[in-house]
């Protein structure tokens, strides 16, 4: 084995005894919380960590930053998302390699009982990739911290010109949807909860960076030919704020609606798991069948297509993170 990839594989089997006692004392206050209706809500905050919110919002940021008026916001979350992403999914996750705790913990009989029972009733949700950081958390701080930092300057610039404006106020209210969003990866339990802080770290790390790029980029902007881009010119009468904000958070409605609604079959005994038994059942969820890049195909030699996650479709093919 490569040295770099066994010393990822040392770093992410020694996490999880060293927060092993941490872990299972948040699970045993999330697992005493559940019932129905908060595992509704749970599943409702986890989707806008998804990937499919996620990715259009980034689109939606692009779009942004052709209108002079919302530039510094479409730069924070494209910046954001991106250093979020990188660091998370190409870097830390690598780095780590930390198996799902619906694996590892299969390992564990004393502990395994009392998990599954929690897992079960959260409705067995499933991933495909590596655990540590949260991808979700990360996703859901980067995008908030930004847009907490870019509302409270325009608050304060507002405020500046005498003008009242509530931004100041929704500014808070959007890190409380990516706590959320956070505690519902644990509640759900598909996270450990240091992959969850760790994704909080990453997140707000990667927003504050997205943010102070954003201020520099629009301010070399300024002094470039590139400023006069504006996409209101198109408009004779201009933008209603209201209008134009209204239009955004009917979009943003849509992005969740298209990350949600998938989501709301998955999980269950109707999720097709991947088909790697060693030292634990592989619970994460298998690559789709029509999956170009993770193609099913006969590991075992008995004619059958077997379908596998990603993580083990590498390994059985050879294949390093």
């Amino acid at each position: 084995m490569n040295p770099l990839l066994l010393a990822a594989v040392t770093v992410g089997d020694k996490i999880d005894p060293i927060f092993r006692g941490f872990d299972m004392w948040v699970y045993h206050i999330f697992g005493a919380l559940q019932n129905d209706f908060l595992t509704a809500v749970a599943k409702v905050f986890t989707a806008l960590g998804d990937e499919n919110f996620v990715i259009p919002v980034a689109v939606l940021g692009v779009a942004l930053c052709f209108f002079k008026k919302t530039r510094k916001y479409g730069f924070a979350l494209i910046f954001a998302i991106a250093i979020g992403t990188l660091v998370t999914n190409v870097v830390v996750k690598p780095a780590f390699l930390r198996i799902r705790p619906y694996n590892t913990l299969q390992t564990l009989p004393e502990l395994w009982g009392e998990y599954s029972l929690w897992y079960k009733a959260a409705g067995s949700l499933s991933e495909s990739d590596y655990s540590f950081p949260s991808g979700h958390t990360t996703a859901a701080f980067e995008m908030a911290v930004a847009m907490f930092l870019c509302f409270r300057d325009t608050a304060k610039e507002k405020a500046k010109e005498g003008e009242k404006t509530v931004m100041g106020k929704i500014a808070f209210v959007i890190p409380v949807i990516a706590i959320f969003t956070m505690c519902s990866r644990v509640y759900l339990m598909v996270h450990y909860p240091t992959d969850v802080i760790a994704g909080l770290i990453v997140g707000s790390c990667a927003g504050c960076l997205g943010y102070f790029l954003s201020k520099l980029v629009c301010k070399l902007f300024e002094k470039t030919p590139l400023d006069k881009i504006d996409l209101e010119k198109l408009f004779k009468k201009g933008i209603n704020p209201k209008a134009a904000s209204t239009c955004i958070v009917i979009i943003l409605i849509g992005f969740f609606c298209l990350s949600y609604i998938p989501a709301m079959s998955e999980g269950g005994d109707k999720e097709v798991r991947c088909e790697y038994v060693g030292e634990y059942d592989c619970n994460n969820a298998a690559r789709d069948e029509d999956d170009d890049k993770y193609p099913a195909f006969d590991a075992d030699g008995d004619g059958d297509l077997d379908h596998f996650c990603k993580i083990h479709w590498k390994q059985l093919h050879g294949e390093q993170e």
